[in-house]
């Protein structure tokens, strides 16, 4: 059967691949559009089941609020490229997943990934592998979270599409809670208070800095009244409840609280790549193979 042009452009618009690949499926299917699909199809996720296992450690963190205000999600997706991340596919396909998490509050990640992309269609597992096909790309939805408020408010906050915070609050209004959000972004926060922080963390401190101070040559009594300052300075330090609030640093976050009757139940902050072991690239020796092994 002849291939037209016409029919080329309509696999296209069909499929989004190239031109070449369309008419290439529909040699194959002698013209059969639907087999056309469904080949390029099966060859697209053959391709994208080999690029799971490239790193993929930019992407974006994407956050969504009910419109009461009483529940919020977030979610780190992953690219391999900025640029990708920043593209019309990768953002509509991330607003989808965390409108999904927002709506369904799955246990887990796994869970997730068998949950419908848009509603009665294809799993989010599935629609990944596609838009890897499509672009190129290895795409991994990495971590979310979810919060529900019974007698509270759920806020979020975005710095660009890089950090992205998840707050619970108790009392308070909006402009805390966002105020609130921009601070734990900016001083990264581990948890909300002193006793929040794992014990065997605090143990494993404390016995840094013993041994940081039995170097002073200083009496045992004073080695251990200076262990302890320094301790609290560090639990100050790495909880939202100890640190200077950060448009106002001659105030803590606790004070800052108190002052508006006010509570932090939990927090999320998610940043992109976050843990992730960055590949070490030469882009002119990847174009310089490139065009060698052509």
């Amino acid at each position: 059967m002849a291939i037209t042009a016409q029919m080329v452009k309509d696999l296209r618009e069909r499929t989004g691949a190239g031109m070449m690949e369309c008419k290439k499926a529909l040699v194959e299917t002698d013209g059969d559009m639907d087999a056309a699909v469904e080949q390029m199809r099966k060859r697209g996720l053959a391709k994208a089941d080999k690029k799971a296992d490239r790193v993929a450690a930019e992407g974006a963190v994407v956050a969504s609020l009910s419109a009461d205000g009483k529940s919020g999600a977030i979610v780190e997706i992953n690219s391999e490229t900025d640029f990708v991340a920043n593209g019309d596919d990768f953002q509509a396909f991330a607003e989808k997943v965390v409108n999904r998490v927002l709506a369904d509050d799955p246990a887990d990640l796994d869970a997730l990934m068998q949950l419908p992309l848009d509603d009665g269609g294809e799993s989010i597992e599935m629609a990944q592998k596609e838009l890897i096909a499509k672009i190129g790309e290895n795409i991994q939805v990495r971590r979310f979270q979810r919060y529900a408020s019974a007698n509270g408010q759920v806020q979020h906050y975005l710095h660009g599409s890089r950090i992205g915070v998840l707050l619970e609050l108790e009392g308070g209004d909006e402009s805390l809670g966002r105020d609130l959000c921009m601070h734990i972004a900016a001083s990264r926060p581990v948890c909300v208070s002193a006793d929040d922080v794992p014990s065997d963390q605090v143990q494993k401190e404390r016995e840094i800095l013993i041994a940081q101070a039995q170097d002073s040559g200083k009496p045992q009594e004073i080695i251990e009244k200076m262990v302890e300052g320094r301790l609290r300075k560090w639990l100050g330090e790495i909880t939202l409840m100890g640190q200077p609030f950060v448009k106002d640093p001659d105030q803590t976050v606790e004070a800052l609280l108190k002052a508006n009757n006010a509570r932090v139940v939990q927090f999320v902050r998610l940043e992109v790549g976050e843990g992730i072991e960055k590949r070490e690239e030469n882009f002119a020796e990847e174009v310089a193979a490139t065009i060698k092994g052509s």
